[in-house]
């Protein structure tokens, strides 16, 4: 029986029971915000069974092409790994919408199962819901009855809540299933082990294949269940494991589900298949696999993207290629054969939309698989440098960075990590990884025209280098708008202008003619293009102009970029050479420089990496620039060459002195080292793990921070009327001391004072000492000495003080190890009582605890409080 019979009989057999047939619906929901993919057949019937719509039909029969991949439903790491799991499957389905139940599901699943497909009775088990008693849930004996009808109750096993009570996700509806589970094991196997031991304990020889929800209930969002308006059936037949069993085969994979796939890639890769666990047998299945979803996900109208569903296909698509590329050799676009030849043709009568859109559906994932092969090799050579390190972890943002510009997801990063005894800093990942969700939420919010074209369209000369003026002509334009402002998109044939690139920023300045003045508020290049920013649009859109960079800003950014390079080299000589730049910024006002390093620089490391770089700079050394360098050049030259960067055949190298600074770079720079000024570093810290940060500043912003702190210093002599500023400070902070220690006396005295009173105040509570008070003092500080010396001095103590400090209510509540012991007292948990009359919190051991408020009109209920709860 082929699979394709398999399929029309599970069709034709719940027809046969007054089932109408039904088609799947996308593969990609469009209409539900709980999901970006169908993953369950049910997802089309929600507003059926939530009594949202009337059903069309009481009963339906269809097979839904579903994806399971994030969420609850996070199939993915198991892919191809196993016998089993897969992102895109069908789910073979019959539905009763307030009609049959379970006595009917239960009957006809074992007639189809038994009768028509005939698979051995000996080899299936059920498992029914055994209930829940936090859910207030009962056994499932209506289902375990119906059973003991058609198979030994030894084979009807009791499964939990995770296994035998079925939720689409969160919310939504829900209830008790049952499962029917066969058992593939060879009969020596079987006769050694009971295959009910087996059972929903993830062998892969003993499978779940088909299971039957009882749809009773609706999840809530806060997490109550409520009864559905009418009872539904909700089932499930996985369609590949369906066919592995009727096939008798011990993977899915080894089925006509998958079997032409496979072949197809053996013949093209000549690689052999051999039913194995080897990286090369994974890799077929992986894209066996993975060709279905990626297909179906296009063909139902979701595009790779770098965001939300289309990420998903990306995603999937980039392990494939992963895969294809690292273990099987295939390093041209392959999948977009496989779906052309292959997966298109042999779904076409059953899911015809895919045939009929094959020829855009291949020519999307050729273009994806393009794009990711020019990149996965420059990827795969940054990871294989860093398993150079002897440190044995891979940078979070490093991991990142993989993901964002090569495609590699965190879990194939970790799994070739693992594979070469290396681990990822999973935090410092999912920090850069928010960083990144937070630039998308604000790139969602940009909307761009098209492109205007007016002159011929031609690559931009750059003559930034050599001058910071130039003739030129706008050859196109766009409007865009963001955040509700509109501005301009400007692109010149030539430009003096800097493109934000490699840490440096854009240059700013204007164009202007006879007519008009236009500034430029920042460039940016985009895929090699060179735009520039306005918030305003030319009068004259084809007139000549002149473009003017605003110099003063460009040397201050140049300055600073320079004194990147010489900083860079000073910590690798103060530090060791393994600081490596992991990241930078530069502009007119400071920069900024990431580099590797496992602990927080000394005061003596950072003046002697400024110590460097300003004698340096004092030597005016003049910049060696040098273009079009060949790479291989280049490192002959011992050029430094950064992670994550991807170099051309040519390069720019920038030297200064080429036994101190020479690094491959494509940022503008000052024509000596003279230039720079002063060097003055500001700040140190740790940006993630094995990472640190410094800012600095350098020329006319040292010297603003000179003048701003020398004039600070003439203030404070001034102030203090001193001539050594130091000994007048040291004198100060003893003046302060001995004032301290005399209030500290005074607030003693004060307490011993106020301590007398307070024990005038106790009475009598039965054998407790109760002494409850609203009472003034000077610090928290001090109500806690005055609440331990009463507890000290007097016996059975049951004492709740009140008080303000700095505008707020502060309560005490401190009890003698008595009262602890013999009452079960707790003073953490009174004084979370008393603080809620002062809109607060607080807590503490069981003998003392504080809380502090908002609301100082309620201490005096929180003292009645207090007296009630005694």
């Amino acid at each position: 029986m082929t699979s394709a019979e398999i399929r029309q009989k599970f069709l034709d057999f719940f027809a046969s029971k007054g089932h109408t047939i039904v088609p799947s619906a996308p593969i990609v929901v469009k209409n539900d915000p709980t999901l970006m993919f169908t993953n369950a057949g049910m997802n089309q019937f929600k507003d059926w069974f939530l009594g949202n719509e009337t059903p069309k039909y009481k009963r339906v029969v269809d097979t839904q092409k579903c994806l399971r991949v994030s969420g609850k439903h996070n199939d993915l790491e198991e892919v191809g790994v196993d016998t089993y799991h897969h992102t895109m499957f069908e789910m073979l389905g019959n539905w009763s919408f307030g009609d049959y139940f379970k006595k009917e599901a239960i009957e006809w699943a074992w007639e189809l199962l038994t009768e028509v497909y005939k698979l051995p009775k000996d080899r299936l088990y059920v498992t029914v819901f055994e209930g829940d008693s936090k859910e207030g849930l009962a056994f499932d004996q209506e289902a375990a009855d119906n059973w003991k009808l058609w198979i030994d109750e030894s084979r009807i096993l009791k499964g939990n809540k995770k296994d035998n009570f079925w939720e689409m996700g969160d919310t939504g509806p829900c209830g008790p299933c049952t499962e029917i589970h066969v058992d593939l094991r060879p009969d020596a196997e079987r006769a050694l082990v009971e295959g009910a031991t087996l059972v929903n304990n993830d062998h892969p020889q003993v499978i779940e294949i088909w299971n039957n929800v009882f749809m009773e209930f609706n999840r809530k969002a806060d997490g109550t269940l409520e009864k559905l308006p009418a009872q539904h059936v909700d089932t499930g037949m996985g369609f590949e494991r369906l066919v592995r069993a009727i096939e008798g085969k011990t993977s899915n994979y080894d089925t006509d589900v998958f079997v032409p796939s496979i072949k197809f890639i053996e013949k093209h890769s000549g690689v052999q298949y051999n039913y194995s666990d080897s990286k090369q047998d994974i890799a077929m299945r992986v894209m066996a696999d993975h060709v279905r979803a990626i297909s179906f996900a296009i063909a139902d109208g979701q595009l790779p993207s770098n965001n939300g569903a289309g990420y998903v296909i990306r995603r999937i698509l980039r392990r494939a290629v992963r895969y294809q590329y690292q273990f099987l050799g295939l390093k041209e676009p392959f999948l977009c054969k496989l779906t052309d030849e292959v997966i298109a043709d042999s779904f076409k009568n059953v899911f015809p939309e895919l045939h009929q859109q094959k020829e855009f559906v291949v020519k999307v994932i050729r273009e994806e698989e393009v794009s990711f092969l020019k990149t996965i090799t420059n990827g795969m050579n940054i990871l294989n440098a860093k398993f150079l390190s002897e440190e044995k972890v891979i940078d979070g943002k490093a991991a990142f960075e993989l993901s964002d510009t090569f495609g590699f997801p965190l879990d194939l990063t970790q799994l070739i990590s693992r594979e070469n005894g290396f681990e990822v800093d999973v935090k410092a990942y999912e920090a850069a990884l928010l960083e990144q969700k937070e630039r998308s939420r604000k790139a969602t919010e940009l909307t761009t025209d098209d492109w205007q074209i007016i002159g011929d369209e031609k690559p931009t000369d750059f003559l930034g280098y050599d001058v910071t003026e130039a003739e030129i002509k706008i050859i196109k334009y766009r409007k865009i708008k963001a955040k509700g402002k509109v501005s301009y998109q400007l692109v010149f044939n030539q430009t003096p202008f800097y493109p934000e690139g490699g840490g440096q920023v854009g240059d700013t300045g204007f164009i202007s003619n006879a007519n008009e003045k236009l500034a430029i508020i920042d460039t940016k290049k985009e895929n090699n293009l060179i735009i520039h920013f306005s918030e305003t649009l030319p009068e004259n859109i084809e007139a000549a102009y002149t473009a003017i960079v605003d110099v003063e800003k460009r040397k201050q950014t140049e300055a600073n970029h320079s004194a990147t390079h010489l900083l860079h080299a000073a910590l690798r000589s103060v530090l060791g050479t393994h600081v490596q730049q992991k990241g930078s910024l530069v502009n007119s006002e400071y920069l900024r420089f990431d580099f590797s390093h496992f602990t927080a620089m000394t005061a003596d490391e950072i003046t002697k990496v400024e110590q460097i770089v300003n004698s340096k700079i004092r030597e005016n050394i003049p910049l060696d620039e040098r273009r079009s360098v060949p790479i291989e050049d280049a490192k002959k030259m011992g050029a430094m060459m950064l992670f994550g960067e991807k170099y051309g055949e040519h390069v720019r190298v920038i030297t200064f002195d080429d036994k101190y600074s020479r690094e491959l770079c494509g940022g503008t720079h000052v024509k000596a080292t003279g230039n720079i000024g002063a060097f003055k570093i500001i700040s140190e810290s740790a940006v993630a793990a094995g990472v640190r940060r410094i800012e600095a500043i350098t020329a006319n912003a040292v010297e603003t921070l000179t003048a701003n702190q020398w004039n600070l210093v003439h203030e404070l002599k001034q102030l203090l009327s001193a001539k050594d500023l130091k000994k007048s400070v040291e004198q100060l902070m003893q003046e302060k001391a001995e004032l301290g220690k005399r209030i500290e006396t005074f607030e003693n005295e004060k307490t011993v004072q106020l301590k007398q009173e307070l024990k005038h105040k106790v009475t009598q509570s039965g054998s407790i000492n109760k002494l409850i008070q609203h009472i003034q003092i000077a610090s928290a500080e001090q109500l806690k000495n005055l609440s331990f010396q009463l507890r000290n001095e007097i016996d059975d103590l049951f004492c709740v003080l009140g008080c303000e400090l700095n505008g707020k209510p502060m309560l005490s509540v401190i009890i003698s190890d008595s009262i602890v012991s013999n009452q079960k007292a707790h003073a953490g948990n009174i004084i979370k009582e008393l603080a809620k009359e002062i809109q607060g919190g607080g807590g503490g051991q069981p003998f003392y605890a504080t809380a502090g408020g908002n609301n100082i009109s309620g201490l005096s209920a929180a003292l009645q409080k207090a007296e009630s709860i005694l």
